[in-house]
């Protein structure tokens, strides 16, 4: 395995990572929310957080880059933040990807939230639980299961994405080349054995994460909805 390739996973699994851990953080109180609320507010929500599951990549790929672009507000207050241009960098991959992954995320959370009955947390709350007590001592032990496969869902949605990093990040080897950036590189200049190597990897890897997910939930609870 040459250094390009091994600066691709690198890159993919600290963007996965990353991604991941702002996926469960912003994640959790937009599915409590959207859990405990009914009404057009929250349908428009609702819609805006699964329009990944069902519009092109390549289409939020297109609006973030404009949007991300140095002479647009975002790219100029980031760069003045920052000192570096916000397009084509590594903090666009992880935007992006929080964004393109949200719906794997806050929905499986969201539908474990609604299956917690209304009764335990009623009862806490007349015992005195505040709302973080009842959150931490009844909804994340009864929920620990969809937190976990939440979270593997989103990794394994960020190391398998290609048309949002393409967009946003371009194939910039060591800062903005994931795995799938580098495997389309690959194939582009005929290097197939290359190519066999990462593409066989990468079949492995969703294949033992789908083994793990059934096996650890043994229920299709956390199919992510369309």
């Amino acid at each position: 395995m040459n250094s390009a390739e091994l600066d691709a996973i690198y890159l993919t699994v600290a963007l996965a990572s990353v991604t991941t851990a702002l996926l469960v953080l912003l994640g959790t109180p937009l599915a409590w929310w959207l859990s405990r609320r009914q009404g057009n507010l929250s349908a428009a929500i609702e819609a805006l957080v699964a329009m990944p599951l069902i519009l092109p990549p390549t289409v939020l790929g297109f609006y973030l880059l404009l949007l991300f672009a140095p002479d647009t507000a975002v790219g100029r207050a980031w760069e003045r933040l920052t000192g570096s241009q916000l397009a084509f960098s590594f903090s666009a991959l992880v935007i992006g990807s929080v964004i393109y992954s949200l719906p794997f995320v806050v929905q499986p959370l969201q539908s474990a939230f609604q299956r917690i009955p209304q009764g335990l947390l009623q009862a806490a709350a007349t015992l005195g639980a505040s709302p973080l007590d009842r959150f931490r001592s009844v909804v994340l032990p009864l929920t620990r299961r969809t937190f976990l496969t939440a979270a593997s869902l989103g990794f394994a949605h960020t190391v398998g994405e290609f048309g949002v990093v393409l967009m946003i990040g371009g194939n910039i080897p060591g800062e903005t080349q994931v795995l799938s950036i580098a495997l389309y590189d690959f194939v582009e200049t005929l290097r197939f054995d290359e190519a066999h190597r990462l593409a066989g990897g990468l079949v492995l890897f969703s294949l033992a994460l789908l083994f793990f997910l059934y096996r650890s939930s043994g229920t299709s609870s956390w199919r992510v909805r369309t």
